[in-house]
């Protein structure tokens, strides 16, 4: 049978099941990645499953979220994430060695092998080839503890490129047009394969532009082929030994198709407050910004800040005008200072940030209230900024420099200067001292928690009926952001379940928590539109509320990541079989399912009653067998502590 590069990947992994669409498939996974807005928790995970060392080929934790050092949380955590790495065996990234996903693609990604991350960009890494996936960290701390990863084999959608950029258009735009045709949900239960003669004159960083942002689509993951570009990042990476050739077979089909001629491309720019709401640039020239910031694990290359020095180069930024640079690597600092491009930012005016995700995740940066930013980061869902009532864009690096040194958003090709050219090169200067290598021995090794690091929540099993009151009702496209906000203020509480919880929901409805804390013990609901839990992988969207009694969310649809986060923390996903049934219901009706734990086994189908109204829905889940017996249970956790009882025994 002829497979295609994402078939390839997901057959030389497959442990359990077939590659029949929509059906439950269990993988095999070489690598993990963790972060720390979201390791934290992963390393507790682990522990909690009481697996002395990782069994996965590598494991890496980085430090890039939460640098802003501003009290003890965050320098706490970073301790307590070094001693995890060298007490279960994973490599560690230090504070400011840079962003995760860019990083280890230069240092540890390798063609054909699978990564699971604990974060949801952590699909830029199919931009080697890789079959890299984001996922929740519990599932990310099984997969470290040798457990398959399971997932709904999804259908392969074949992009087919062909042109060539036009001169001020560039990666970013690609991905822009992919949302500006399909949404925030078009890619949502497939893999994006891009494919054909356009990938010629795309480099591996241009790629990972384009994969990286493949999750605002919603999408399983992204894949390219490894080929020639791939073996020369690689080598220029000093790691070609790792290089292998992936290709689609001649002749191999896909499940949908859609084709892109990228040399009919114009500069595109997504506006507030979604990475779907995509125009060209031309379409809203002139409107005056405050901040222009390039950086991001969106747009991370050599690339993407050396054409901004060149753009830059004996101009000055005006003083109404904030050009902040957010480098994603020391390495790249290192090589841009060796170029002489650092010193073209610099003498502009650009205000330099250290290497990490910063203003991208809310970590500082945020801009001037009623504002517009214009930013080269993947997501710009209300208030991630930092500033509520935030208007961020999302372009290319070309636009937010062209915008930067005008003073309003500028269509690049206005200009009046040449594009600048710049030619990857064949070797940088690599940097490798900031990544420690996992010790040979980690038994004697404590882990070393400060107060702030609170142990995870015992969660119990699913009661055989449960009922409550509909705390909280929202509309489409609801993201894990406003169910669990980040920033400078929340991020420092991720290893405090307790704590965190405090702001779930705040960015929708500031009265949720002390309304929730009132029926923890009964139990509660909340209802959702389509597409619920877009966006990050961030679990603690789930544990807020499940930790604050929740005991079901129903909605239209659910995001990937974030519905199989509910599976894994014991909270059922479920959905309307009639999505009239959401008009119905208002906050603060009572509803009951009766025998909920029997509902679950028997079948798809769960009724539920509205007591408030003295009406019935049917509803419906898509968990398989062994899903439902994780909800059953209250949480994966415990599933994988009954199986390691029964194999001691």
């Amino acid at each position: 049978m002829k497979h295609n590069v994402a078939q390839k990947l997901i057959a030389s992994h497959l442990v359990s099941g077939r590659m029949a669409t929509g059906t439950e498939i269990g993988l095999k996974i070489d690598q993990t990645l963790t972060q720390d807005a979201t390791g934290t928790m992963v390393m507790l995970e682990f522990e909690a499953m009481r697996v002395p060392r990782i069994k996965t080929e590598l494991s890496a934790q980085y430090v890039d979220h939460n640098l802003l050092q501003t009290d003890y949380k965050n320098a706490d955590d970073h301790l307590f994430l070094r001693s995890a790495c060298q007490k279960f065996g994973l490599w560690y990234s230090r504070p400011g060695n840079g962003v995760s996903h860019p990083v280890h693609m230069e240092r540890f990604g390798v063609p054909g092998k699978t990564l699971l991350g604990s974060d949801s960009h952590t699909c830029a890494a199919g931009s080697l080839g890789m079959l890299a996936m984001g996922a929740g960290g519990l599932a990310v701390a099984t997969a470290m503890a040798g457990e398959p990863f399971f997932v709904q084999m999804p259908q392969i959608w074949g992009i087919r490129l062909s042109g060539r950029l036009p001169d001020w258009v560039s990666a970013k735009d690609v991905i822009l047009e992919m949302l500006r045709r399909h949404g925030v949900d078009g890619g949502r239960g497939r893999i994006i394969e891009y494919y054909g003669p356009g990938l010629q004159a795309l480099s591996a960083m241009d790629r990972h532009v384009i994969a990286n942002m493949g999750a605002e689509l919603g999408a399983t993951t992204t894949v390219f082929p490894s080929d020639a570009a791939v073996k020369k990042f690689l080598s220029a990476q000093g790691r070609g030994g790792s290089w292998r050739e992936i290709a689609a077979d001649q002749g191999a089909g896909y499940d949908v198709e859609d084709e892109i001629d990228l040399s009919g491309l114009e500069p595109l720019i997504a506006l507030p407050t979604s990475p779907g709401n995509v125009v060209p640039v031309r379409e809203v020239a002139g409107r005056r910004i405050y901040q222009a910031y390039i950086g991001s694990s969106a747009n991370p290359g050599l690339r993407d800040f050396a054409v901004p020095a060149m753009m830059v180069d004996g101009r000055l930024i005006p003083a109404n005008v904030s050009f902040d640079v957010n480098p994603t690597s020391r390495q790249l600092i290192e090589n841009l200072i060796a170029m002489g491009l650092m010193d073209k930012l610099i003498r502009t005016g650009a205000r330099f940030h250290q290497a990490g995700c910063n203003g991208c995740i809310g970590m500082g940066q945020a801009p001037a209230s009623g504002k517009i930013s214009l930013r080269t980061v993947p997501r710009n869902f209300p208030g991630r900024s930092g500033t509520a009532e935030d208007q961020v864009y999302l372009c290319s690096p070309e636009t937010a420099t062209a915008s930067a040194l005008t003073g309003v958003i500028t269509d690049p090709r206005t200009l009046g200067m040449p594009y600048p050219s710049f030619q990857e090169p064949d070797r940088i200067q690599v940097n490798t001292h900031m990544l420690l290598a996992p010790n040979g021995e980690g038994a004697g090794i404590r882990l070393e928690k400060g107060p702030n690091i609170r142990p995870l929540p015992d969660f119990p099993a699913l009661p055989d009926g449960v009922s409550g009151p509909v705390l909280l009702k929202v509309g489409d496209n609801v993201s894990t952001d406003e169910i669990m906000p980040a920033g400078s203020k929340i991020l420092p509480l991720r290893s405090n379940i307790p704590e965190i919880s405090k702001f779930t929901f705040s960015r929708i409805d500031e009265t949720y928590y002390a309304r929730a804390v009132k029926y923890r013990k009964q139990g509660s609901f909340v209802v959702g539109g389509h597409n619920y839990g877009q966006g990050s992988s961030r679990e603690h969207a789930v544990l807020g509320p499940r930790f604050l009694g929740v005991r079901a969310v129903i909605a239209k649809s659910f995001a990937r990541i974030h519905w199989q986060n509910l599976v894994n923390f014991g909270i059922p996903p479920l959905t309307f079989v009639d999505a009239n049934d959401w008009q119905d219901i208002d906050p603060g009706d009572m509803l009951v399912i009766d025998g909920i734990r029997d509902q679950l086994q028997a079948g798809f189908s769960v009724n539920a009653t509205n007591r408030s109204k003295n009406r019935h829905y049917r509803l419906a889940h898509a968990m398989s067998p062994r899903q439902v017996q994780v909800v059953l249970s209250g949480s994966l956790i415990n599933t994988i502590r009954c199986k390691q009882a029964a194999t001691a025994q």
